[in-house]
């Protein structure tokens, strides 16, 4: 689901040595320190006010331009596919219309400038070395991932490589979760759900629906009836309570999904990509800081001990 819960801590120890032997454990802890690094482009200032300087005014004409651009100037039917947890309406409220405001090629110079931007004000009590270091093994680790069956990871890997060691790191970790994203999107298509049912199933786990459905488009009407079916499916009982079979259920599409991501570290083995969490810790702290609690995306690491036991929301 986009991205897109509740603040907490960063794994402890425990969590660090099992994932230190468990591949797929592996993929979701490096997945909590890449993604605030990327998130920077959805919610610092500097970031929307790159993408106004191109005539993208609004949060959402920044996002989906920025987002999409990768892809060149299409239309809301491929997007609605590749981003899976948007009503249609919305983006179409959006695509093709930004084209007329702004190219790809200017939304993708706003994007980096915006988040280069960003992560400089995170960053610059940090070495050169350390951002150096951090985004030759992230770029090395986005080098190696698994295109096939994967859109929008396929189409940031296919970008220029940055001039710099904050742009090279924001691509690297750009690249990485938009091909976690597809892989995650996979997934899901084999639950049988459509995307509102996906929505609104979280939203009945640990999420809130005021701000779900609202961030993306769905109408009241939707939303019913998509509860509707999942109580059919199983997934909801009648007073709409999760069920066990559709907490499994989900428990499989993120073990799938983390399944999916293990490749780049494998590639890139296990004492460097011990070393890329090191340096990324202090990094991604600070990028944690300004993801609100109820942001779409759902790190793990972000949920309070209260909803340990949930399985992780979707992208």
């Amino acid at each position: 689901m986009g991205g897109p819960s509740v603040r907490g801590d960063l794994p402890n120890d425990a969590e660090v040595h099992v994932a230190a032997l468990d591949d797929p454990g592996l993929a979701r802890l490096m997945w909590t320190h890449f993604e605030p690094v990327h998130a920077v482009t959805y919610f610092h200032p500097r970031a929307r006010a790159a993408y106004e300087a191109v005539g993208l005014r609004g949060y959402w004409r920044g996002y989906f331009a920025g987002r999409t651009a990768p892809l060149g100037p299409v239309a809301a039917p491929m997007v609605v596919a590749a981003f899976y947890s948007f009503a249609p309406a919305m983006v179409a409220r959006a695509l093709p219309s930004v084209w007329r405001l702004a190219t790809p090629e200017e939304a993708l110079r706003a994007r980096l400038t915006g988040a280069v931007q960003a992560l400089a004000e995170f960053t610059y009590e940090l070495p050169e070395a350390h951002l150096v270091e951090a985004a030759d093994l992230l770029e090395e680790a986005a080098g190696r991932v698994e295109t096939a069956g994967r859109v929008l990871g396929a189409a940031n890997a296919a970008l220029p490589r940055g001039d710099y060691p904050l742009a090279r790191l924001w691509q690297a970790a750009t690249t990485l979760r938009e091909h976690r994203g597809d892989g995650h999107v996979g997934a899901l298509v084999t639950t049988g759900l459509d995307p509102v049912e996906v929505v609104a199933w979280r939203c009945r786990v640990d999420q809130s629906r005021e701000f779900h459905q609202m961030a993306r488009g769905w109408t009241d009407a939707e939303w019913a009836a998509a509860e509707e079916r999942l109580v059919e499916k199983g997934w909801l009982t009648a007073d709409r309570t999760p069920t066990e079979h559709g907490a499994e259920a989900f428990r499989a599409v993120e073990e799938a999904t983390d399944r999916a991501a293990i490749g780049p570290w494998r590639a890139l083995g296990a004492e460097r990509t011990a070393r890329l969490r090191e340096l990324l810790e202090p990094i991604t702290s600070r990028c944690r800081t300004i993801i609100p609690p109820q942001s779409p995306i759902g790190l793990p690491a972000q949920r309070t001990a209260a909803h340990q036991d949930a399985p992780a929301p979707a992208r």
